[in-house]
Order: C-alpha cells, then sequence, then structure tokens
C-alpha cells in the first residue's frame, strides 16, 4: 500500500510539473517581472555603497531624518543591501530567473528548432499552401527548374517524390537558444562568483610583505580562494606630480614571494594597471604616509610612523609627534601633506618654526635635525572572482546569439499536383526582401518555361 501511494505521488508530482509549474516557470511575463528586479537590485548595489563599516552606514545613512522614510542604517543592514550581491535573496532571483530561461528554452525554443528537423516540413497537399501569407498556384513551372534557383540564393533543397521543401538561415532560428544558454552562463558565473569570491583592502608600506588578511567582503565558499601560499612585496611606492603639483599617477613596484621566499612574479601597478596571480587581481586604489626617517645630531636613522590626521575631509595631513630630549620632555610634530619631500615643523606651542624637504636639515632648540625618507605606503584593493571567466564567455556568446538572431529564416514549399505547381513560402524577418525574392522566383519559373516552349530559332542568309 505505501508504495502504491509513493507511485501516485510521484505520478501526481510530475503531473503538476508538466502542467502547472513548468509553464510557470516558462512565462515570458515572470522572467520580464524578474529581469527588472534584478535590474532594480542591482542598481541599489550600485548606489549604496557596499561592504563597509556599521559606523559608516551610520554616519551616511543615519534614522532622523531617514532617507525616503525608510532608508536608514538599520534597514541597510537588515535587508543586506550593504552586500546586495551575496544576500541570500539576490541570489534566490538569480536561481529564479534561470530556472525560468531554462523551462523556456526546452518548452519553446528547443521544441520550436526540433520541428524543423521533421520530415513531415513536406507539404504533400494543396490545401496546406492555403495557410501561408504567399502562395501561389502558376500554371507552368517543375520541381527540376525550382531546385538550381533556390540553390543560387542560397537556399538548402530536399525533395520528396513532388513534393521540396527549401530553406536557409537557419541559425536565425538557433539565436535564440544561444542567447538563452549564454544568458544560464552568465547566471552561472555570477552565482559561482558570489559564493567563492572575496574583496580585500591593503594599505603597506614600501618595503614590507604582507598576506591578504583586511577582507571586508566575501562568500561563504571564499576560504579555498584566499591565498595561503604566497605572498606580497611591496618593492616601492612612489608618485608622479604635475608642474602644478597636482597628482598625476601614483605607482606600486610589487612582487609576488612564494613559500620559499622566491620572487614568481613581478609587476609595476598603477590605476587601470592591475597585476593578477592564481585568480587574485591587485589594483592601485589609495596611498598614504607611512613614516619619516629622521636623524638627531650623530643618532642613527630613526624611523618615525605617522598618521593620517582628522580634516573632515579638506584635505589629507599625516603628522607625527618627535622627541629631541632623551627624558621627552620637549618635542617638535612634523606635518606632511605628500610625497613630494616638503614636512613642517611644529614646536610644543602649535607654532610652525621651520620648513625642511628631504635630505636637508634644520635647527630645533639647538639639535640638527635631518630628514632621511618619507615613506609612503600604497592602497590596494583586492579582488578574486572565479566566476569571471564564464561570465565573459557567456557575454561573448550573448553577442553572437544577438547577431544570430538577426538572421532571417525562410522557408519555401513546392509541390507538383493536379497539373499545377503549387508555390508558397514564409519568413521570421524581413518580410517584404522575402516577398520579393518570392516573386522574383516566380517570374523565373515562367520564364525559364517560356524559354523551354519557344526556342530561339536559328537566322538563314
Amino acid at each position: 500500500m505505501a508504495a502504491l501511494n509513493t507511485k501516485s505521488l510521484g505520478r501526481w508530482m510530475q503531473r503538476y510539473f508538466k502542467r502547472e509549474l513548468l509553464p510557470l516557470l516558462a512565462d515570458l511575463r515572470l522572467a520580464i517581472a524578474l529581469l527588472l528586479t534584478i535590474a532594480v537590485t542591482s542598481i541599489l548595489g550600485t548606489v549604496i555603497e557596499q561592504g563597509q563599516t556599521v559606523a559608516f552606514y551610520q554616519a551616511n545613512y543615519p534614522e532622523d531624518p531617514a532617507l525616503f522614510g525608510f532608508l536608514d542604517w538599520k534597514f541597510v543592514l537588515i535587508t543586506g543591501l550593504d552586500h546586495v550581491y551575496r544576500t541570500w535573496w539576490y541570489l534566490a532571483i538569480l536561481i529564479l530567473f534561470g530556472a525560468s530561461l531554462t523551462a523556456c528554452t526546452f518548452t519553446r525554443q528547443i521544441t520550436a528548432l526540433r520541428w524543423f528537423s521533421r520530415t513531415w516540413n513536406f507539404y504533400t497537399k494543396p490545401r496546406q499552401f492555403n495557410k501561408l501569407a504567399l502562395s501561389a498556384a502558376l500554371d507552368e513551372g517543375s520541381l527540376e527548374t525550382m531546385t538550381p534557383l533556390l540553390e543560387q540564393r542560397g537556399y538548402q533543397v530536399f525533395q520528396r517524390d513532388q513534393a521540396l521543401y527549401a530553406q536557409k538561415g537557419i541559425s536565425g532560428r538557433i539565436g535564440p537558444i544561444v542567447v538563452h544558454a549564454s544568458m544560464l552562463i552568465i547566471l552561472a558565473g555570477a552565482i559561482y562568483g558570489a559564493m567563492t569570491g572575496f574583496f580585500a583592502q591593503e594599505i603597506v608600506p614600501s618595503g614590507q610583505v604582507f598576506q591578504i588578511r583586511n577582507i571586508f567582503d566575501a562568500g561563504p565558499w571564499a576560504a579555498a580562494q584566499i591565498p595561503k601560499d604566497w605572498a606580497v612585496r611591496v618593492n616601492d611606492f612612489w608618485i608622479d606630480y604635475t608642474t602644478e603639483g597636482v597628482i598625476d599617477q601614483f605607482y606600486s613596484d610589487l612582487s609576488v614571494i612564494n613559500e620559499s621566499g622566491e620572487e614568481v612574479k613581478q609587476k609595476t601597478i598603477h590605476v587601470n594597471e592591475p597585476m593578477r596571480y592564481k585568480g587574485v587581481t591587485l589594483y592601485q586604489a589609495d596611498w598614504g604616509i607611512a613614516s619619516v626617517k629622521v636623524k638627531l645630531n650623530n643618532s642613527p636613522v630613526l624611523e618615525v610612523p605617522m598618521g593620517q590626521l582628522e580634516t573632515e575631509g579638506k584635505s589629507r595631513i599625516w603628522g607625527t609627534w618627535l622627541p629631541i630630549k632623551p627624558d621627552l620632555s620637549e618635542g617638535v610634530s612634523l606635518v606632511a601633506t605628500d610625497l613630494q619631500g616638503m614636512l613642517l615643523v611644529y614646536n610644543t606651542e602649535g607654532q610652525l618654526i621651520s620648513t625642511v624637504r628631504k635630505g636637508m636639515a634644520t635647527e630645533v632648540n639647538g639639535i640638527r635635525l635631518a630628514i632621511v625618507d618619507i615613506v609612503g605606503s600604497t592602497g590596494l584593493q583586492i579582488k578574486a572572482d572565479p566566476g569571471i571567466p564564464a561570465v565573459y564567455l557567456g557575454f561573448g556568446l550573448l553577442m553572437v546569439g544577438v547577431l544570430m538572431s538577426y538572421i532571417s529564416h525562410s522557408q519555401v514549399w513546392a509541390l507538383e499536383a493536379d497539373g499545377q505547381f503549387f508555390v508558397g513560402g514564409r519568413t521570421n524577418r524581413a518580410q517584404v526582401a522575402f516577398e520579393r525574392e518570392l516573386l522574383q522566383l516566380m517570374e523565373s519559373l515562367q520564364s525559364e518555361k517560356s524559354a523551354v516552349k519557344h526556342p530561339e530559332g536559328v537566322a538563314s542568309v
């Protein structure tokens, strides 16, 4: 009895899938609604900053007044709008859209393509031509004369008994299937990348070696993508300035170091020119000042760290305090605004007492202060997205499929029956051009027949 109930349940589920669920998934209205939903949520993920700290959202999306009356930092965090592309609901929409595309492909596109391979494409009865928008019954014509005319126009011609079927542009029917398949590949790549990819940021001083640790956004399966067997060394960092003193470009000379400490790859990166290694991409994104190297009289070189000062977004300034007496009872403040080598020296009362450039020295309270170097730090944005190759492949196929879809699929039927020659055809695009082609074909048939009935005579002298 249990086995019977199980079989009945299985048959019911099969009927429900075929009659209810599959038509619903293949509904064009559902696909359009899902596509619009994906577009809107993707726009939200672009407008709302992704992967920031709670403090950032509290400062930019306050509760009072909330943006649009409801969009505050709590709403952003609860709904996952701070990491839209990795939320369960966004991935669920992608999966549902993929299921809709798959159902449409198998129920409509592939079924329609299979129709063209059936042998009953041949019209064997004159009344079948009545359903064609463009057809005619000619008193003259034959399959023998029509076949070469069609082949000259690029048609594939098939003949059986007194019936003929010809078609061209079959790729125009395959194009929509390629488009659907490419979109499925794009969705699969996007989902795989969201589940396994990660984003990280690192601020690293020149000369330092680091491993990727500061990850601010990662998929649930991203652990396997985070590199553990190699690190990166920042060989050097520098900035090119224009003659007006404005930053033109900043560069980082990077080397990938394996577990044995050997350099396996080296590249100088800048904005829009990243370095890629084993699926991880390192972008030049920011910069800063890490420290200043100084000498006090004849002391060894001292490296003093510098920190960025709060200026409420008006400018970027780095500063540090340097003691000039062993008991730390007296010191000066060093301030820098860029890596051009200029330092401002302030006393304990906040008064500017000197300006000094890298490689030069100044005297402070009888002590010679020499600036050896200003050490910059590079800001790197690091990304790994294993789904990118699939997404690129999908977009490439999408372009091919769109171009294929513009090709007209034209079909022509002919039949010799009841002392007449029936001709008809149809196309899915370029209707006017096809009608002109078919009329020219009929005219050629009549002219060929006339040439056979009335051959030219031989002139006599």
